[in-house]
């Protein structure tokens, strides 16, 4: 089938879905799912001529016919079943299965006064819009297909709001779980995050597989930060083999605004990562960490934006890709700093170890800058392991095996070594230490 005939059958099935659905809910996220399917028909399906998917087939995702989930994964449960989400079972959480939330696996726990830790699909009942008037002005269903396509069919998904001043010092976990037992199944799950002013707030994301099997998750987060809040956000993905995923992750920052992103990819048939970030206020800063591992023939596409459009904002952006088999790893990081935004600092780079003669990686790290007192830098490498490393561990009695593991984790530890919340840095390091001695 063709591109065209493949958006023909989500518009089809838009048309089907919107027909059952929930008469209740307010007449605005009605118009803004009818504005995203609107987008998504103009749109259509991005093709490797689009230059932002030059190095990505979408093909593979659309081609399959996908249908929305029920949510039911029976075999879950919350020791074993949330373990690939690595969670710490202690701290607040929201469990979705296939987009559809499990009240049973998730425990709210104890919020400040006045915050807000809700599922979409609650706060549509209610007659207050409060912060859902924030869903769709960040993440961008006019020029994006796949966040047109989240935001036609957004019903579930998670909300968090931090009220002013607090500085909340235990994450929440969002669980993000799919299974495809029987037939390919698809799920738009949305997040929406807002920072009150002064406040701060560690957030992880985790889009799991359970028991493997096709399946598409589509998801979009979108992250507001006022006035000198400060923002941890971890998103891990541990997708299965022959599982695609495309996730965009759109973030504006006022004032002073400190926003600190690692995105981990650790499996998934195709993945795409989508990042914006707008420096919307003087002195707001983002920090980007990215950690990608690619095997067999995963493909794994990381494309990144930072927008400097106020003065004296910071920006600092680091991934790393280790890529074994005949994988494929794509970056493509854009920095721009807009005319107004003199005294900006920026700073990306993109890093590749190669671990085997068939994989591959297309890096190309791009500045545009309007402004004339900056100061910005941005470079890439690709490569492979270090042959006197390799040479000077095994003269101290390691094996080849271990001595390319040890290494390669070494490579990986840098990024994760960033992690600020304990229990999610030192699974990983097991995972890690695991997944090289064993490959």
């Amino acid at each position: 089938m063709s591109l065209s005939e493949n958006t023909g059958r989500y518009l089809s099935a838009f048309k089907d879905w919107q027909s059952h659905a929930q008469a209740e809910d307010p007449s605005w996220i009605k118009e803004l799912r009818q504005s995203g399917i609107g987008s998504f028909a103009a749109l259509g399906f991005p093709t490797t001529k689009n230059e932002a998917w030059k190095y990505t087939n979408v093909e593979p995702v659309v081609s399959r016919p996908f249908g929305l989930a029920n949510g039911e994964m029976k075999s879950l449960n919350a020791a074993g079943g949330l373990s690939n989400a690595i969670v710490d079972l202690s701290a607040p959480r929201l469990v979705f299965l296939n987009g559809v939330y499990s009240s049973t696996l998730s425990s709210i726990g104890n919020l400040p006064r006045g915050g807000q830790f809700a599922t979409l699909s609650e706060l549509l009942k209610g007659s207050d819009a409060g912060p859902l008037s924030q869903l769709g002005r960040h993440a961008d269903h006019r020029h994006n297909a796949f966040v047109a396509l989240n935001t036609a069919f957004m019903t579930e998904g998670a909300v968090i709001v931090m009220p002013e001043g607090c500085r909340w010092s235990q994450p929440i976990y969002l669980v993000y779980a799919s299974n495809a037992n029987d037939r390919p199944v698809v799920s738009h799950p949305r997040t929406l995050i807002m920072l009150g002013a002064g406040s701060e707030l560690s957030i992880v994301e985790s889009y799991v597989s359970v028991n493997g099997g096709v399946y598409f998750s589509n998801a979009v987060t979108e992250l507001v930060g006022e006035p000198d809040a400060s923002a941890h956000h971890y998103r891990l993905q541990r997708e299965g083999a022959d599982a695609f995923h495309i996730g965009t992750l759109a973030a504006s920052l006022g004032r002073g605004c400190h926003l600190t992103a690692h995105a981990i990819t650790l499996s998934g048939a195709l993945v795409r990562n989508d990042v914006h970030v707008s420096l919307d206020g003087e002195g707001a800063e983002c920090v980007l960490n990215g950690l990608y591992l690619g095997a067999d023939k995963q493909h794994i596409d990381n494309s990144t934006e930072i927008e400097h459009a106020k003065p004296r904002a910071r920006s600092l952006e680091l991934y790393k890709g280790i890529l074994g088999g005949a994988s494929h790893g794509v970056f493509n990081g854009k920095i721009v700093v807009h005319k107004d935004a003199q005294k900006s600092d920026a700073r990306q780079t993109n890093r590749n170890l190669l671990l085997s003669g068939d994989a591959a990686v297309n890096t190309k790290p791009q500045l545009e800058i309007y402004a004339d007192d900056v100061k910005c830098s941005h470079g890439s490498s690709i490569g492979q392991l270090d042959p006197d490393a390799l040479f000077y561990l095994r003269s101290r009695g390691l094996g080849p095996d271990e001595a390319r593991s040890l290494l390669s984790f070494a490579f990986a530890s840098d990024i994760v070594g960033r992690i600020k919340v304990n229990p999610l840095r030192e699974r990983l390091d097991d995972y890690l230490a695991a997944r090289f001695r064993d490959h």
